[in-house]
């Protein structure tokens, strides 16, 4: 159970993308691994989207679950599940693309976070004034 391709590699798939393949490699649902977790299915896809991260125990809790190591859900080195035998290698310029996108998944989230904090803001302003 190693990628010897580098297909789950950090350059080339997320911890999100990694958690999806693993748990489908489980058979399992996110529904199913969101009861077994005991937390929220939505949880769960925001893991797989990158857009939130569990804590240390629910990834020591995900890995045991999933039959994959720690070390591979966070880097995609050490056991997982094999990569999809009729996938070509990456090249280096879709290497670099998914790097980039990943990037601006992250700025958008991080965008996000601070466009609620400001309607927070705003809000108790507002009712401040009243």
């Amino acid at each position: 159970m190693t990628d010897d391709a580098g297909w789950f590699s950090e350059d080339a798939a997320t911890f999100g993308d990694r958690l999806a393949a693993a748990r489908e490699q489980a058979g399992m649902t996110q529904a199913a691994l969101a009861g077994k977790l005991g937390v929220k299915t939505g949880t769960i896809a925001a893991w797989e989207n990158d857009l939130k991260e569990p804590r240390a125990n629910r990834l020591q809790m995900l890995s045991g679950m999933l039959g994959v190591s720690l070390s591979w859900l966070l880097t995609g080195e050490g056991d997982g599940p094999e990569a999809p035998e009729d996938i070509q290698p990456l090249t280096s310029d879709l290497v670099d693309l998914l790097a980039e996108m990943r990037g601006l998944r992250t700025q958008i989230a991080m965008s996000a976070e601070k466009l609620a904090q400001l309607e927070k803001r705003l809000r108790a302003n507002l009712q401040s004034n009243t």
